[in-house]
């Protein structure tokens, strides 16, 4: 199987990246079924990429049916090591103006039908993510888009809403009273899963309108929001051209490590179908357990 240490997961509009070479395809299935497309794995900048569309090719998946575990755990069974995720989302600050980008460095979580997790079944772990994005990673991002010219960010909370409706003002108003800069609709529960398979994950979030609370704004249109996109996703592709060229080969952050200590299930009373489930994710730390 082809192998690739940066995966990229495109959001709405971001159905592939121009430059890559030696390009290969690649149709996963997974203990959680199949991911939303077919994997492109390339070249880029001397590294290689494996790219997925969070949508499907087409955009034929709505938020809340995205297979977010296979998807995270097909990356992971192609060695990959960092995600660098796009996101459209909608801004609670004047100053985070659409067009804009925004590198953010916390999460609220507001979905309420999603499977967020690997674990259960038998095997219960708990992660830490005080910090839901790679700092590292984060950084790379914010200084890639620097040099690319775009207005970006550096840092801001992102509340991930279920969908797929757009926010009723009243939520707008009581996500922009709690500090928050942006929503969307797929953040979650990718970061988190990303970081149970100890994948440094980060996200390029694009800001496309100022959600419903602006009052002096038009309601928030699917067209107006398709047209910023647009000009959104050629700067991210500009941005991930430069940062996957700085992206290290050795990983100094926690995200490397993220099960380590999680795990409280004793190791030989994990259910055998679960441990062989989990394998790839967890079988450093079980056969270590097991000794």
């Amino acid at each position: 199987m082809p192998q690739a240490k940066i995966g990229v997961i495109g959001g709405t509009g971001l159905y592939d990246i121009e430059g890559l070479t030696d390009i290969e395809e690649v149709s996963l299935d997974t203990p959680f079924g199949k991911p939303s497309d077919t994997i492109t794995i390339g070249t880029l900048e001397g590294q290689r990429v494996a790219f997925l569309p969070r949508h499907g090719k087409g955009h034929t998946i709505s938020p809340t049916e995205i297979p977010q575990r296979a998807n995270i755990y097909a990356l992971k069974s192609l060695g990959v090591e960092h995600i660098i995720a796009i996101n459209s989302a909608g801004s609670f600050k004047l100053e985070v103006k659409p067009g804009d980008l925004l590198i953010p460095d916390q999460l609220i979580d507001r979905t309420r039908q999603r499977i967020n997790t690997f674990f259960g079944d038998g095997i219960v772990a708990h992660i830490q993510f005080a910090e839901p994005f790679c700092p590292a990673l984060s950084k790379i991002l914010y200084r890639s888009a620097r040099e690319a010219g775009a207005d970006v960010h550096p840092r801001g909370t992102y509340v991930v809403m279920e969908g797929p409706a757009f926010s009723t003002q009243a939520e707008s108003r009581l996500h922009r009273s709690w500090g928050a800069d942006v929503i969307g609709m797929t953040a979650l529960p990718e970061a988190r899963l990303a970081r149970e398979a100890e994948i440094c994950y980060a996200i390029i979030a694009c800001s496309t309108d100022y959600d419903s609370w602006h009052e002096e704004e038009e309601p928030v249109s699917v067209d107006a929001i398709l047209s910023t996109m647009r000009q959104n996703i050629e700067m991210a592709k500009k941005i991930i051209k430069l940062a996957v060229s700085r992206i290290p080969k050795r990983r100094d952050c926690d995200c490397a490590t993220a099960l380590m200590g999680a795990i409280v299930t004793a190791p030989e009373l994990v259910p055998p179908e679960q441990k062989k489930k989990l394998d790839l994710l967890l079988g450093k730390y079980l056969t270590k357990g097991d000794s």
